[in-house]
């Protein structure tokens, strides 16, 4: 039962630690109730589908995560002109450019070659402003958010696994106590809504691009690096056809993209989970069952966030990536080289500016890019 325990365990902490970023994106894109609830069940479904077939089929703990850089990267959005179906259209386009990096190497190497200064550059940039969102809300709310960063900042002292849950633990107490929580929850199948895309060229290089960048770089490639630091080697580009064709699929649900994990995996891949590094995979198959089992019921969760005070979800959001953005900022800056094309790309990723109807992603990493190669000349 070891490995079952794990596996559980890592999905549960997965799923608490970063659904309110992925509400939070899918409805600034434009998402409503319905569409959002859909969104978060089938990345939930595909989530587990996706570890189910890849655990099996190559007997190794490779876990799938839906993109939490690409979730965040959707709540610094605007939503575009044309409504959620221009979203989901450059949901797809992403989804196919994955797709395409798993089936010619060229591309694979093309993705490998950015450097990591900018492509973490461009995630800090996506992810400060939501990282002050606790900031901001606690001044207007203390009484709502105050407990819910208390009580984060208290457990993570002791462990950064469990903080974020606690804070959702806390969320919920607090919704309690201030008659926030929905007097008539009940549990409900997750009803699937068909979303058209519509397909545009400004969201393509706005959305799509920058979408695909962010989870092929701070997912894909870091969920293969976790699985190889723990002696496995799966095959990457199979990894990338399986989640890319799932995600191409999540967009017609309402979901974005589906890919490699990294703290599942961890958890997942350690000793911890079994002493036999062959039954590993096991764990991941636990995980699996456990997502498919949310995906269903992630109706519940649409219910709890719809009845919650304004920013509170928005305000777990950001401090569930408070992790991601202190990593991305070292490792945009750590190394010489490169640092003022970093900052440049930094700065006016964070600027949230659009531009010809592009955002502001995307600019940050061309005139980042820019300068880092005119620097380095």
């Amino acid at each position: 039962m070891q490995p079952v325990v794990a596996g559980a365990l890592a999905a549960f902490i997965g799923f608490a630690a970063s659904f309110a970023i992925v509400l939070t994106g899918l409805i600034a894109v434009g998402a409503n109730p319905a569409q959002a609830a859909s969104g978060l069940g089938i990345l939930n479904l595909t989530t587990g589908l996706c570890s189910l077939y890849l655990a099996l089929r190559f007997r190794m703990p490779i876990a799938v995560a839906w993109s939490t850089p690409g979730a965040a990267l959707l709540a610094s959005l605007a939503v575009p002109d044309g409504g959620y179906g221009v979203a989901v259209g450059a949901f797809i386009t992403s989804s196919v450019l994955i797709v395409a990096t798993g089936m010619v190497p060229a591309f694979r190497r093309w993705i490998q070659a950015i450097p990591m200064s900018l492509s973490s550059a461009m995630l800090a940039g996506v992810l400060l402003n939501i990282c002050l969102i606790p900031v901001t809300s606690t001044a207007a709310n203390p009484l709502i958010v105050g407990p819910v960063i208390v009580v984060w900042f208290l457990i993570s002292l002791k462990s950064a696994l469990w903080a974020v849950p606690g804070a959702v633990a806390t969320a919920a107490v607090v919704m309690v106590w201030g008659g926030y929580w929905p007097a008539d929850l009940s549990f409900q199948l997750t009803q699937f809504v068909w979303v058209t895309p519509k397909f545009s060229w400004a969201a393509s290089i706005s959305i799509a691009i920058p979408l695909f960048l962010v989870t092929m770089t701070s997912q894909n490639l870091a969920g293969m690096a976790v699985l190889k630091a723990f002696g496995y080697a799966p095959d990457l580009s199979a990894a990338l056809r399986v989640t890319g064709a799932a995600s191409v699929l999540n967009g017609f649900g309402g979901g974005h993209h589906v890919n490699l994990a990294s703290l599942t995996a961890a958890m997942c891949a350690n000793p911890d989970a079994a002493a036999d590094p062959s039954r590993r995979y096991i764990a991941v198959v636990a995980a699996g069952i456990v997502f498919i089992a949310m995906g269903l019921s992630a109706e519940v969760m649409m219910q709890v966030a719809a009845a919650a005070p304004a920013r509170l979800i928005e305000s777990i959001a950001g401090l569930a990536l408070l992790g991601a953005l202190s990593g991305s900022l070292v490792q945009a800056y750590s190394a010489e080289r490169g640092r003022e094309g970093a900052l440049v790309c930094f700065v006016i990723t964070a600027s949230g500016i659009a531009v010809g109807g592009i955002g502001s992603a995307f600019w940050g990493l061309v005139l980042g890019g820019l300068v880092y190669r005119l620097k380095r000349d």
